[in-house]
């Protein structure tokens, strides 16, 4: 939830409100994700939805839009720790850019952090890091600031490219 609410609306709705408030999302059948499951547990979730359901994105300074066009953002990623650094990430970014073609997205954009430093702060780390972006075919765009990087894949579809995506 929190980058679908201000600052403010997170904290007072901090905990079980927030479920609550996701809850309700899932109830309107508005997907706000996917999960990625391993022999029938899950292991992993990616927050995809169109951008201007992310209305913390359009204040950043850091993460503002690019230019106009429609967008499905990428805006988390959360691994249960068991799955840590086996590759789970770089297939939930290959079911988001799935899913995101049945949805008929043409952008798919993603946050992610750069760094080679091991003493980030873990929620910077929810973005995902550049490389496992790149291993999936997205590119840069624009950088505001040197470790957080906007990058967009561009989806092409069956009828105007039979060669599928790029």
């Amino acid at each position: 939830m929190w980058w679908r609410l201000s600052a403010a609306e997170f904290e007072k709705q901090r905990g079980a409100q927030n479920k609550s408030t996701m809850r309700d999302i899932v109830d309107e059948n508005r997907v706000p994700g996917i999960l990625l499951y391993k022999e029938g547990t899950p292991v992993g979730w990616c927050s995809i939805a169109p951008r201007d359901e992310f209305p913390r994105l359009n204040r950043s300074p850091l993460l503002k839009p690019v230019d106009e066009e429609p967008v499905l953002s990428i805006v988390c990623f959360y691994v249960a720790r068991a799955f840590r650094r086996q590759g789970i990430t770089g297939k939930l970014l290959e079911a988001a850019l799935a899913y995101a073609k049945e949805q008929g997205a043409q952008i798919v954009e993603g946050y992610p952090l750069d760094t080679d430093r091991k003493d980030y702060p873990a929620p910077s780390a929810w973005t995902g890091f550049l490389p496992t972006f790149e291993a999936a075919g997205f590119n840069e765009v624009l950088r505001r600031k040197v470790t957080r990087p906007i990058v967009r894949y561009r989806l092409r579809h069956a009828e105007s490219d039979p060669d599928g995506p790029t």
